[in-house]
């Protein structure tokens, strides 16, 4: 059974002005072949997931084509996006005939051409190799889910988990999948049911709040016995697409209104649940007050700066928190921030060498101004590091270029990295001679993202509404394509 595995996995934040062009792709890796088996083998990936197959199935060949995997930024080039999607479709047709196809997208890509970037690939790979042959596609929690993308699959499965911890579990549920409808002639049915609800961000952890029990009800429904894979979707509120929203996926192995009849019924639960999907609010000085009365009784505290969520599109330079920090005179504060600028001053001067720079703020007005700090550079690192531990997304490898640890003479520590990237790991703090278990306050650039490594050190988790291209407040953010009406725009929306 010879089965093609290809990825393109980029979230596109429209709302921010940065663009993924090649370059860009080619710096976090574009592999091919079996440079795709290296990269992959040992994470908890969605690649990774895939390849486990191979392990478990005797007669099972997978071939990689090409993979590629970007943070979240925003819209991808239409140069950048066509030259890996012709890659990927070049590869899949030179290597063929198949008996199934496996791809690993996100769901919410969007190029400067096709604001349904990951249905537009997968139409694209259709085409190549007919109608017959399995395609199988897992996706990530925030997938905005095209009726095209559906029509173009055989089978789909999406994360479960926020933060992403199931990546690889599901990409195994798909290539089974899909190796059963090779085998055994498998024709599954799939039923996509869309709402017309954004989620409010602060609202989207699966372990708490208004997901937790429309979870267990999809899980509840996954046990019968006709029924072979259920996904919740969350969808992605900063992508301004048609398709943005909540959906249910629901694949049956019987009859297509059976798959209907529980897409809906769960949607129902979905909709009526809509009005806690609004979070409540915390400025950042008063999250910044209540962490530093709670540190000084256990810390560390965790403080996620939801405005600069580089997991969701932002650049990762906000300096919001750092201002209101300074002004409310909170010290023990350790923060990330992605400043190239910064690093190379700090590695002029060198381990020990005294530092009169600004730092952040250098992306646009609405993540804050630069943050102006007399210091002490206490580590130089180039970025590179692995982490086997529990992680967003499953990742054990990361590279956040050049990085530099500051001391600040006002009690501040900053972990300053030449790549934008998120707080996914500890060992991004640990590597520029930071203990984020010692530091009364952690900062972490994201929302969810960064629990799964942050979350078992901290005595508690505070979200600070700042502003920035991820805000917590989407109603606020200036929406042309999205669906109209929609809650929690329109609150009179209705759906049926």
């Amino acid at each position: 059974m010879r089965i093609a595995i290809a990825g393109l996995v980029h979230e596109a934040n429209t709302f921010v002005a940065e663009r993924a062009d090649l370059a860009t792709w080619q710096r976090q890796g574009v592999f091919e072949a079996e440079e795709i088996r290296r990269c992959h083998r040992g994470a908890r990936t969605v690649a990774a997931g895939f390849l486990l197959l191979e392990e478990e199935a005797d007669d099972v060949e997978l071939v990689p084509i090409v993979h590629s995997m970007i943070m979240p930024t925003g819209i991808s080039t239409h140069e950048a996006y066509t030259s890996l999607a012709d890659r990927i479709v070049d590869g899949i047709r030179a290597q063929g005939p198949w008996d199934a196809v496996l791809l690993d997208l996100h769901g919410a890509a969007v190029s400067e051409v096709e604001r349904d970037a990951d249905g537009a690939l997968a139409r694209r790979v259709r085409e190549v190799v007919g109608v017959d042959v399995p395609i199988g596609v897992t996706l990530d929690l925030h997938a905005n889910v095209s009726e095209l993308l559906v029509e173009m699959s055989s089978i789909i499965t999406v994360y479960q988990t926020n933060p992403h911890i199931d990546a690889a579990d599901r990409g195994l549920d798909c290539a089974r999948l899909v190796a059963r409808m090779v085998r055994e002639q498998l024709r599954p049915n799939m039923a996509l049911v869309r709402l017309p609800i954004a989620i409010d961000i602060l609202c989207q952890s699966t372990d708490e709040g208004p997901m937790v029990p429309l979870m267990q009800q999809a899980r509840e429904v996954e046990k019968r016995s006709d029924v072979l894979s259920v996904s919740l979707v969350e969808g992605f509120p900063y992508a301004d697409v048609a398709e943005m929203g909540m959906c249910v996926l629901v694949t049956t192995d019987e009859s297509s209104d059976a798959a209907d009849e529980l897409a809906h019924a769960l949607a129902r639960s979905v909709w009526d649940a809509r009005e806690e999907m609004i979070g409540s609010r915390m400025s950042p000085e008063d999250a910044l007050r209540e962490a530093e009365a709670e540190a000084e009784r256990q810390g560390p505290v965790v403080v996620l700066d939801v405005g600069d969520n580089v997991g969701a599109g932002s650049p990762g330079d906000s300096t919001h928190l750092l201002h209101a920090a300074r002004a409310l005179g909170v010290r023990g504060v350790a923060m990330p921030l992605s400043d190239p600028v910064a690093v190379e001053a700090c590695a002029r001067v060198g381990v020990g060498g005294r530092v009169r720079i600004s730092v952040g703020g250098r992306t646009d007005d609405a993540h804050g101004e630069p943050f102006d700090i007399d210091g002490e550079v206490i580590a130089l690192h180039d970025g590179v590091f692995e982490d086997s531990s529990p992680t967003h997304l499953g990742q054990t490898t990361f590279d956040v270029g050049a990085s530099a640890g500051v001391r600040t003479d006002d009690g501040i520590l900053l972990a300053l990295s030449s790549y934008r990237t998120g707080t996914f790991s500890r060992v991004q703090f640990s590597i520029v001679g930071i203990d984020p278990q010692r530091t009364p306050i952690v900062i972490a650039k994201g929302v969810h993202s960064p629990r799964a490594a942050f979350e078992p050190i901290a005595s508690r988790l505070i979200w600070a509404d700042t502003p920035g291209a991820t805000r917590s407040d989407i109603t606020a953010l200036a929406y042309e394509h999205r669906p109209r009406p929609a809650f929690p725009f329109e609150t009179d929306a209705r759906w049926s």
